[in-house]
């Protein structure tokens, strides 16, 4: 087709809108479509002053390595051991000390989304834990069986043992990831803050990158913009980036053409448009686009990689390998200084760790996929002289109950649960918080799932009271409260 011809025509008959979507489709060598979202997020990008891309105060991170466990991991298997739950097992809640659990006022701040009326309940019988428990490291923590290699990094760590939120169904991904209930409408998740207040620090990489099964609302900027969009990545060397793969078999400089021939239509059209920055945020995302193409693939090769590094990963176990080479490639886009790296793990609509039934079947299986990366990724950050520099997120949208569903699961329980942080300023060798005696409420120094997010702000200097957008009041529970027991 004639390029040249059809932008004049184009600009002179055609609405900018119009326009826009035709160039991001008309051109056969390149499907970039999915990197230039909706037109109408990025406006309220221009309706104040962007950040500059320099931290608000002095940060003690860089970077953020964030893992999530889908579906729920049971926190009283984990990381919060509760060995009233088999003394008492087999009795109901009401027949043991802590009856009063299920009359407390904080049963009232769950709003129930119901998706499966067998799920989402109150259990009254309880049942006994699972798997047993040994103290690890200096600080003595205990840490279940089920993560053996988590538990020899104790040390290092600090877990938050009070976790609450308010989404009795898996609904609260969502909402763990945003601050905000499914049901209050979407906001812009973690991950796009981080991008939107620090920028970037590599030109050629994206800020927000995403791994792992794509469910649920969990990456998103939304009113910041597609700019500050998670970019969904595959560990494939071949193919790492398969929507931005060109639909024609064309060379690197090929494309390159193609891309300059938009970058000058575009500069023709933003003469028109001085003002619009959706034309330069659209520039931006093929620029990023072209440059990704070349840089991400380099970044995911392991060739370099020792096998001491490799096995320390699990790269050398089938079970272990999937969860390892998304950590071992996480490790390396902070080397190139990406901001924000989110992996999820669990697939299936709800996420594999929703253990109904079968829980200890599921749950071991589970644990041994990521516990092996895990603790893997934290010795080698420590050991390059990365962890000081690097928080380090093990997470999950809730826990498990305390009573049992059927015979040997348990249902999704808000109320308190358990999650892990390291690395960026966070003290190692520290149990903060408390569940009661049986794992239902948070008791102790209670979080709110935004307390997470407060505290990443704060390591990496950044002020979200100062990020706010106009037209898109936040409220004060968007903000949460630094974990300032688990800071050093």
């Amino acid at each position: 087709m004639n390029i040249q011809n059809d932008f004049q025509n184009s600009s002179n008959s055609l609405p900018r809108r119009n326009f826009l979507t035709s160039l991001s489709s008309g051109l056969a060598g390149i499907s970039l479509a999915s990197l230039l979202q909706e037109e109408e997020r990025a406006q309220a990008a221009s309706e104040h002053r962007l950040p500059n891309g320099k931290a608000h105060f002095p940060p003690k991170a860089k970077s953020v390595i964030w893992m999530f466990m889908r579906g729920g991991v049971s926190h009283m298997e984990s990381f919060d051991p509760k060995p009233m739950l088999t003394k008492y097992a087999g009795k109901s809640i009401s027949e043991t000390p802590w009856k009063s659990v299920q009359e407390s006022e904080k049963l009232k701040r769950v709003r129930v989304v119901v998706v499966n009326d067998a799920n989402g309940q109150q259990r009254n019988k309880v049942y006994p834990l699972q798997v047993g428990y040994k103290k690890y490291g200096e600080s003595g923590i205990e840490v279940s069986d089920w993560f053996p290699h988590i538990g020899g990094c104790v040390d290092d760590i600090s877990i938050v043992r009070s976790m609450w939120t308010t989404d009795d169904n898996h609904g609260a991904q969502v909402q763990f990831h945003s601050g905000r209930h499914m049901l209050d409408g979407r906001v812009p998740t973690i991950g796009a803050w981080v991008n939107y207040g620090l920028g970037s620090l590599n030109q050629n990489l994206p800020q927000f990158i995403n791994m792992g099964p794509r469910y649920f609302d969990v990456r998103d900027g939304h009113y910041l913009g597609p700019a500050y969009d998670s970019v969904p990545l595959k560990v494939d060397p071949k193919n790492p980036l398969p929507y931005a793969k060109p639909e024609l078999d064309l060379s690197n400089e090929e494309q390159k053409i193609e891309f300059s021939l938009i970058n000058q239509l575009n500069r023709l059209n933003a003469e028109k448009y001085p003002n619009d920055s959706t034309l330069q945020a659209r520039m931006k995302s093929y620029e990023l686009a072209f440059r990704m193409q070349t840089a991400v693939p380099d970044v995911i090769q392991f060739d370099q990689e020792t096998k001491e590094t490799q096995d320390l990963y699990g790269l050398n176990n089938p079970a272990t390998k999937p969860f390892g080479m998304q950590l071992l490639a996480a490790r390396r886009f902070v080397e190139k200084g990406v901001r924000f790296i989110q992996i999820m793990h669990g697939a299936g609509a709800a996420g594999a760790w929703d253990s109904h039934s079968n829980l200890k079947a599921s749950h071991s299986k589970l644990a041994m996929q990521v516990d092996q990366p895990a603790a893997g990724l934290l010795k080698d950050l420590k050991r390059r002289g990365l962890l000081k520099d690097t928080i380090v997120v093990f997470a999950t949208e809730f826990g498990r109950t305390p009573g049992s569903q059927g015979s040997n699961g348990r249902d999704h329980h808000p109320y308190g649960f358990s999650i892990w942080m390291a690395g960026g300023g966070i003290k190692g060798g520290i149990a903060h918080g408390t569940t009661d005696e049986l794992g239902f409420h948070a008791e102790e120094n209670p979080h709110y799932v935004t307390d997470v997010h407060a505290t990443l702000m704060k390591q990496l200097g950044l002020n979200a009271r100062r990020l706010e957008v106009p037209g898109h009041k936040r409220i004060e529970m968007d903000y949460g409260h630094p974990i300032d027991g688990i800071i050093a």
